[in-house]
């Protein structure tokens, strides 16, 4: 699980990037992986996003999560998600 995970945050780090983000994996103490992101013309406008596997059978097998833990986008499209993690941080008259 750890690889595909590793796998699926630095594809959305490369996304978030050509966005315009400044973005990073971190990993926490326990071993958890997020990519914090940070818009750099506004600094205090930042997200964590985690990706789990679906626990449901049915859906995409990974998604991209916000820090609340909702579901935000399937792990198969980067872009995607990139896109709505983008849209939430961005500045006034960006």
């Amino acid at each position: 699980m750890g690889d595909a995970n590793f796998e699926h945050l630095e594809r959305l780090v490369a996304e978030l990037g050509a966005r315009g983000l400044l973005a990073r994996v971190v990993q926490t103490q326990s071993g958890r992986r997020f990519v914090r992101v940070i818009n750099p013309n506004a600094t205090s406008l930042s997200e964590s996003v985690t990706c789990r596997p679906a626990a449901v059978s049915g859906l995409p097998d990974w998604w991209y999560c916000w820090s609340w833990g909702e579901r935000m986008h399937t792990a198969d499209d980067p872009a995607g998600a990139a896109t709505k993690v983008a849209r939430v941080l961005a500045a006034v008259g960006e």
